[in-house]
């Protein structure tokens, strides 16, 4: 696939050519929410994330899908690849990143991280409405999702459930990692909203444990 990319400043300096994860629990950064729900943030998890993202961007047998919405079928804004429970995944460090956020989140969740939902975001018109992962046990459950963002960064919005102000916005991206645990997916919503400025492509690794969507 070929989309123009713009590598972080860190990336920039770091000459070992090859991506890497520095230590988890080093920069990691919680943030309260109301009604059990909590975030973290890891800035700068994914070293030399270039090389990753680029290799995903090609590697990846990204998939348009089409939605109904009300009375038509429209396109999904973004394109999508899904690794199930057992799948190898399209590059080690994913692998890695799994495992290295399952060990870390254990106590609190109780099981691993088994799959990864990728999504690419190719310019400023795609994006994300406001949602949950509410398919499946998430729709009652406390639970951890865990993105791993790369390449261009792009604002992750979010808001309590059933509207209201925005209370939280991160911008996302350069190897990123953004958690959700508690009760995030019930109740609160999240959104990458489209934008009209000038925007490199974003890819977004979505880590979850079994039966979550």
């Amino acid at each position: 696939m070929s989309l123009t990319t713009q590598p972080s400043l860190l990336d920039d300096v770091d000459d070992r050519g090859t991506s890497w994860l520095a230590p988890l629990a080093e920069g990691l950064e919680r943030h309260e929410l109301s009604r059990g729900a909590w975030v973290d943030v890891r800035p700068d998890w994914v070293r030399h994330s270039q090389a990753l993202f680029e290799h995903l961007l090609a590697d990846v047998p990204w998939r348009a899908e089409r939605r109904q919405m009300y009375e038509r079928e429209v396109d999904v804004p973004r394109l999508l690849c899904f690794y199930g429970e057992g799948a190898v995944l399209p590059h080690p460090l994913l692998g890695q990143a799994r495992d290295a956020l399952s060990a870390h989140y254990l106590p609190e969740l109780g099981e691993p991280l088994v799959t990864a939902g990728l999504c690419l975001y190719r310019d400023g018109r795609d994006g994300v409405a406001w949602h949950g992962d509410r398919i499946g046990r998430s729709s009652r459950e406390d639970t951890v999702v865990a993105i791993v963002s790369l390449g261009a960064p792009r604002p992750l919005v979010l808001r309590p459930r059933g509207g209201g102000r925005t209370e939280l916005r991160l911008p996302v991206g350069h190897g990123d990692l953004f958690v959700m645990g508690g009760s995030c997916q019930r109740t609160w919503e999240h959104a990458v909203p489209k934008t009209s400025r000038p925007v490199g492509p974003r890819v977004s690794v979505q880590l979850r444990p079994r039966g979550v969507r």
